[in-house]
């Protein structure tokens, strides 16, 4: 039974299909069997005396057979119908979201905004003496997402969860095809780490426990971990071009 029970979901469609033909194929057999078994009784020399009662029987038999067969037929062709409309829709649904997704990452600032953006940041924290803190997010697609939509889709809700962990001050920018940054001015360090553990749950969230994607985040504040804008620049840039390691593991410089 194994062997029959290991369906391809990609047949799936095609195998209904030929159950229901089957499942038809075999009701004519049925009816035409029983037809012709029953023709030498009703037509033939031995025939009943009461032949007009048997030939009313025989021909409404015939015709409840053909009448069953066309109104499963119709039902099929319905259904067929209907299952067509539903990939249709959903194929379309897809699309919105796709277009959704582009166009959502498509407001998100890019890496020299980010660059404008940490230098007046960092000049003004100096100035008056308070910190300023990053937050950097790479994403990397599961293996069961493929396909660019997917993919895109799996950015944006990121990117969705990213925007409403941001406060007021907050920006987020997108410094590559699947790496952002968060600038968060007036944050010490230990409100610092808040926000990324705060950053990693939502994502979780979001992946499905690792289903769509998996993140890396590394968090970097002035002035404990570094002393100049162009030290958090240059983490950033590196954090942008390295590959992940470790999923969901937040990590200070």
């Amino acid at each position: 039974m194994d062997l029959f029970d290991k369906v391809d979901p990609k047949t799936l469609d095609r195998r209904h299909w030929q159950l229901s033909m089957l499942s038809l194929g075999m009701i004519l057999v049925l009816g035409a069997g029983m037809a012709l078994l029953m023709y030498p009784a009703v037509f033939g020399s031995n025939a009943a005396p009461a032949g007009h009662t048997t030939r009313t029987l025989f021909f409404g038999f015939c015709a409840l057979c053909v009448l069953v067969v066309a109104y499963l037929l119709d039902r099929q062709y319905v259904v067929y119908r209907l299952r067509k409309n539903l990939v249709e829709q959903q194929a379309q649904i897809a699309h919105l979201r796709q277009e959704a997704s582009a166009d959502l990452l498509g407001t998100l600032p890019g890496f020299s905004h980010f660059q404008d953006q940490l230098t007046m940041g960092f000049r003004r924290a100096a100035q008056i003496g308070e910190p300023l803190s990053l937050v950097l997010v790479r994403l990397k697609p599961s293996p069961t997402v493929d396909s660019p939509r997917e993919i895109s889709i799996a950015l944006r809700d990121a990117a969705k969860v990213l925007i409403r962990k941001l406060r007021t001050d907050d920006s987020l920018y997108l410094l590559s095809s699947s790496v952002f940054a968060i600038v968060l001015p007036s944050t010490c360090r230990a409100d610092l780490n808040q926000v990324a553990s705060r950053v990693t749950e939502g994502l979780i969230d979001a992946s499905d426990a690792g289903s769509s994607f998996s993140f890396d985040i590394q968090v970097v504040n002035y002035p404990e971990q570094v002393s100049t804008a162009y030290e958090m620049e240059r983490i950033a840039d590196a954090f942008s071009l390295r590959k992940g390691s470790a999923a969901g593991k937040a990590a200070a410089v």
